[in-house]
């Protein structure tokens, strides 16, 4: 997450830190990110946003599955004329 967002030489910086994804300044200590998500309730789950263009926040961060992470990308969203089916962004 730190990488992404704060390194512009990581290779996924443009999809962070350049399009302005941020992370709480409360979270540059480690004990105030645990003090607002608590720890990592099982192995399997990670951290994810709500909110794809919004930044790393307790407001809007959650842990989840790999397959909840699936759903909620920026490129994919649910098409309308058939919910059950992903309809890929222009």
């Amino acid at each position: 997450m730190r990488q992404r967002c704060l390194n512009s030489n990581n290779r996924a910086y443009r999809y962070y830190g350049a399009r302005g994804i941020t992370i709480d300044e409360r979270w540059n200590l480690f004990t105030n990110f645990l003090e607002d998500m608590g720890p990592k309730p099982h192995p399997s789950l990670s951290l994810e946003r709500r909110d794809n263009n919004k930044g790393y926040s307790k407001e809007n961060c959650y842990f989840a599955t790999r397959s909840e992470q699936n759903r909620n990308r920026r490129r994919w969203t649910w098409s309308p004329t058939c919910p059950s089916r992903l309809a890929k962004l222009a």
